[in-house]
């Protein structure tokens, strides 16, 4: 499909893309590609970056700058990423898309934006910033589910699972890498290097560099937090086995002499002489109370209990 750049992307036919000095968009799949590169001057380009797709990356050309995005899906970081290869010039960009994310992502374009000054650069900052627009959201969705698994862990909750924290920490860490990829390409875009895009137009790059930043860091302060959640879980659990052992020891220190005790008249000793004593049990379970009550208060003064 074709593109011009507007004040809103147009669909047009192949023929009214040839005939306009407008920069274009265009998107294919790997098929339609096959019968379109001819048209194309970095074909060439497309097609070694359509070999390995596995990273979001740009890279300057002699006459283009080509690259592939790899984008990780935003409702579930377990699935796989969108892959999709790309190249530019001074006159516009074709992307090569098996996944229909571009072809989604230019369709939102096209119902959300209105352009005063259309340009190839804005149309790009505009599908740059759909790859983001929403991770805002997510993060303020994990950050609320942090929080939610914080307030169980204080409350004691039984049912608490370090499971989703895991799921987040992993799909912040992706996040990161893929702001980080993300910012080379802008960075790259904004070099201009081959000296495609109007200087007064650098300005949306770095914008989007900017907002990246931002991103960058909200994402890094939820991966601290989300690590905290962790080590806050397996303090209380190591607290929880601390005051086990620690009544596990009370009640073997204060059983301690009373199985000393019964241990001692437990011996058949003909010549005992307190067996033949008529108060000598009461006696000693008097004295194994005093010794209970008086282990007891001990512990309780040094606040073992």
């Amino acid at each position: 499909m074709y593109y011009l750049i507007e004040q809103a992307l147009k669909e047009v036919s192949k023929e009214e893309y040839k005939n306009s000095r407008k920069h274009y968009v265009a998107v294919f799949d790997r098929k339609q590609w096959g019968n379109e590169k001819a048209d194309f001057p970095f074909s060439s380009e497309i097609d070694n970056e359509l070999n390995e797709m596995l990273t979001t990356e740009a890279n300057v050309n002699y006459d283009s700058l080509s690259g592939t995005f790899s984008i990780p899906d935003r409702s579930n970081m377990d699935n796989d990423d969108y892959c999709f290869a790309y190249a530019l010039n001074q006159k516009g960009i074709v992307f090569v898309d098996d996944s229909g994310y571009v072809k989604n992502a230019i369709e939102t374009i096209i119902r959300t934006k209105k352009w005063n000054t259309p340009s190839l650069e804005r149309f790009l900052y505009d599908f740059l910033d759909h790859i983001v627009i929403d991770d805002l959201r997510i993060m303020e969705k994990f950050e609320k589910e942090l929080d939610e698994m914080e307030s169980k862990i204080q409350n004691d909750d039984k049912e608490i699972s370090l499971n989703e924290a895991n799921y987040i920490r992993g799909a912040i860490r992706y996040l990161l890498i893929h702001y980080e990829q993300l910012m080379d390409v802008a960075q790259e875009l904004d070099e201009n290097e081959n000296a495609f895009f109007d200087e007064n137009n650098l300005k949306y790059f770095r914008s989007y560099m900017n907002r990246l930043d931002r991103l960058y860091n909200n994402a890094a302060s939820l991966r601290d937090y989300s690590i905290q959640i962790r080590d806050f879980y397996r303090e209380s659990i190591a607290v929880k086995q601390n005051n086990i052992m620690t009544l596990l020891t009370v009640v073997t220190s204060v059983f301690m002499p009373l199985t000393l005790i019964t241990g001692w008249y437990g011996m058949n000793f003909k010549y005992m002489p307190e067996l033949n004593e008529q108060f000598a049990y009461p006696l000693v379970f008097i004295i194994c109370i005093i010794i209970v009550v008086i282990s007891l208060l001990y512990f309780k003064k040094k606040k073992w209990l």
